[in-house]
């Protein structure tokens, strides 16, 4: 934990500049100053070094060990431990709480250089911020004290614990119902496809507390903090799933699980806007390990067609191949672009619901494109396991699909869009 250590005193001492006041500061000094004061993409000293340290952390963890834990299915927990101890996790985690409060713009500089490696990887270490987020955005001092602060002190998991057999992409449509009884709620339901489902230390969970059907969404849910240890909570087996497979993703069964009515947060009632409302801080992050896993499949690609020969000469010089290259670095420029603006929207303070959207949509469908024409560069080769290409492509599926599908997120951008023209 030395790195985090330094880290930590670098970050209250004052140097990190990407906070919303400081930003806010910068722009109102520049303004007064010169009236040409705007976009800069250009990172900071101290951002640079975040993502050095994850870049290097990828490199030399992460991508030798991938190929084994994705055969395996093996949870990586010792990579996960080290990425702990150098502070590469928990880092949106504010200081009050132990952690480091880095923006979201800050955590997406390292989500994509740990995708970078292995999305599998990534992925276990991301469900954590996923898992927080609600209690980051809507938990007391007591609540954060107990549930984030343990996340600092030893490497622990913990989930997001909302999707059901039947209620995907339709929230509103979830049957876990909670039942108020004196100071406790026993919640009864099943919960699906839960990432960390079998190795969180707590879960965020959403359950129906009204009854009537008619009840509006906003006000029919509540959401919860619930030790996995609680009697009656069961997970089940590990999915075996087409890619990112050393992550952890289970089936959770609650059975007659008793909450104490401390661990609601904010109120009754007011769980679904608090798991909504995450996705706009958790939507960049996974747009920017999405866009890790295009620039991993291009990388991979460029270097093999600079080696490859066909015809006398690297396929690289090919026209064929060439413009293919071309056209996969113009979507992953344009991905980090997305999420890098996504994330700064948020960083600022602004909803940006509208801009989260568009990255993970946008993000999640390069990544898919680009790995499938990085296996085509590499022909024959590329549909072989022996070769990265084909690792990368079924990991990228799954970036269409979690955290709201490509279809939601186009519906989303829609209404956005539309409710612009109708003001």
């Amino acid at each position: 934990m030395l790195f985090s250590r330094v880290l930590k005193a670098s970050v209250r001492s004052g140097i990190r500049l990407q906070s919303s006041s400081t930003a806010a500061a910068s722009a109102a000094s520049h303004s007064s100053q010169s009236p040409s004061f705007g976009y800069s993409f250009e990172l900071t000293e101290q951002q640079k070094e975040f993502q050095q340290l994850a870049r290097k952390f990828s490199r030399e963890e992460i991508v030798p060990a991938a190929p084994a834990f994705d055969k395996s299915g093996e949870y990586p927990l010792p990579i996960i431990k080290k990425a702990w101890e150098l502070g590469l996790m928990n880092s949106h985690i504010p200081q009050d709480y132990g952690g480091m409060g880095l923006t979201i713009f800050d955590n997406c500089l390292i989500t994509e250089e740990l995708a970078y490696g292995c999305t599998g990887v990534q992925t276990a270490i991301e469900a954590n911020s996923l898992g927080q987020m609600p209690v980051i955005l809507a938990g007391s001092d007591e609540q954060k004290r107990k549930y984030l602060g343990r996340m600092t002190e030893e490497p622990l998991m913990c989930a997001y614990c909302v999707t059901e057999p039947g209620a995907g992409s339709d929230v509103a449509g979830i049957k876990t119902r909670a039942v108020k009884m004196g100071d406790e709620y026993v919640v009864n339901g099943q919960k699906m496809w839960i990432t960390n489902g079998g190795k969180a230390n707590w879960y965020f969970l959403l359950a129906r507390t009204n009854p009537d059907p008619k009840c509006p969404a906003g006000k029919a849910f509540t959401g919860f903090i619930v030790d996995a240890d609680t009697p009656g909570v069961q997970p089940g087996r590990k999915e075996l799933n087409m890619g990112q497979r050393c992550s952890d993703t289970r089936g959770i069964t609650f059975e007659d699980v008793r909450i104490p009515k401390e661990n609601v947060l904010i109120a009754e009632g007011a769980g679904f806007k608090i798991a909504m409302g995450a996705f706009d801080n958790t939507r960049p992050p996974v747009a920017a390990g999405a866009t890790g896993l295009a620039q991993r499949a291009l990388d991979e690609a460029t270097n093999y067609a600079l080696e490859r020969k066909t015809f006398g000469k690297v396929i690289a010089e090919h026209q064929a191949i060439a413009f293919l290259l071309a056209e996969m670095t113009m979507k992953v420029e344009l991905a980090r672009m997305a999420y890098q603006r996504s994330a700064w929207e948020v960083d600022q303070g602004r909803r940006n619901t509208f801009y989260a959207s568009i990255a993970k949509a946008f993000a999640g469908d390069i990544a898919n494109q680009v790995a499938s024409d990085a296996v085509q560069v590499f022909g024959g080769n590329g549909f072989n396991s022996d070769y990265p290409v084909e690792k990368l492509m079924r990991d990228a599926k799954i970036y269409q699909i979690y955290e709201g599908t490509a279809q939601i997120q186009r519906l989303i951008i829609a209404r956005e869009h539309l409710q612009r023209f109708k003001k």
